[in-house]
C-alpha cells in the first residue's frame, strides 16, 4: 500500500546550513510517485500510450526538523482516494527512526491530453494502485486565498529547464520561482501551492508578492493577469 524507497541527502540537495532544500524535498516527493507509478505499471509509457496525464492541482508540504548533509532518509508515497478524475495522495520522508521529517498532501487531476479537458480515472488504472488510509496532519484548504494587496515584480521568461516530460513548466518550478521572493530570513515551516494553468516555453511571467511578518504570497501571472500558479509560504 505504501511505496518507498531510501536515499541520503546529497551536497548536490542542501543549502548553505547543509539542510535540505524545499526544492529538494519536492523533487524527492515527485520522483518518489512517479516511480511508484512505474512500478505497478501505469507511469509514463502507460500514460503517453492513452494519451492522459495526471496534473499536479495543488501542494501542501510541511516542514519537520530538516534531514542533514549525508543523511539516511525514507521517502514514501501512497494514494488515498479517487473521485471522477481527481485522485488524492499523500508523501512523507522519514529519518532512520521513522521519525516524519516532512510530509504532504497532494491533489491531482487525471487529464486527456487530446482535448485538454479532465477526465474519468479509468478503472483499471484505479485497481492498480492500492488505497491507504490519510495521513494523520493538519489539511489546509486546496484554494489559496490572495491578499488584498499585492506588489508588482519584474517579468521573467520561461525557458527550457523550467519544461518537463508533459512540455510545461514543471511544478516544482513554480515553488523555486516564487522562493527568490522571500525575506533571507524567511524559515519556511509549510508551503502551499495552487496550479491554475500551465505556462509553456517562451511564456512570460509577471509575478505579484505580498509578504507579512510569517507569510508569504507569490501570485504568477502571464502577461493579461491570468494566473499559472499561487504559492504561499509561512
Amino acid at each position: 500500500m505504501i511505496y518507498q524507497f531510501d536515499s541520503r541527502v546529497r551536497y548536490s540537495e542542501v543549502d548553505e546550513n547543509r539542510r535540505i532544500t524545499l526544492l529538494s524535498i519536492l523533487n524527492y516527493f515527485q520522483d518518489c510517485s512517479s516511480f511508484h507509478s512505474e512500478k505497478i505499471g501505469v507511469g509514463i509509457d502507460y500514460l503517453n500510450k492513452r494519451q492522459c496525464a495526471w496534473v499536479l492541482s495543488s501542494w501542501q508540504i510541511v516542514l519537520g526538523e530538516l534531514p542533514v548533509f549525508g543523511q539516511e532518509i525514507t521517502v514514501q508515497t501512497w494514494p488515498y482516494s479517487f473521485k471522477g478524475f481527481l485522485g488524492e495522495r499523500n508523501f512523507c520522508i522519514r529519518d532512520e527512526k521513522g521519525e516524519k521529517l516532512a510530509w504532504a498532501n497532494t491533489l491531482w487531476t487525471y487529464v486527456d491530453l487530446k482535448t485538454g479537458h479532465p477526465t474519468r480515472v479509468p478503472k483499471e488504472e484505479q485497481e492498480a494502485y492500492v488505497l491507504h488510509e490519510k495521513l494523520d496532519m493538519d489539511y489546509a484548504p486546496r484554494k489559496i486565498a490572495l491578499p488584498e494587496k499585492m506588489e508588482k515584480k519584474e517579468s521573467f521568461l520561461i525557458v527550457k529547464h523550467h519544461i518537463d516530460t508533459n512540455h510545461h513548466v514543471n511544478n516544482g518550478q513554480y515553488v523555486q520561482m516564487a522562493m527568490e521572493f522571500l525575506p533571507d530570513d524567511f524559515r519556511i515551516s509549510q508551503m502551499r501551492a495552487e496550479y491554475k494553468k500551465a505556462a509553456l516555453l517562451g511564456d512570460m511571467v509577471v509575478p505579484y508578492i505580498n509578504i507579512e511578518e510569517k507569510k508569504c504570497t507569490v501570485l504568477l501571472c502571464d502577461e493579461t493577469q491570468k494566473p499559472y500558479a499561487v504559492v504561499e509560504f509561512q
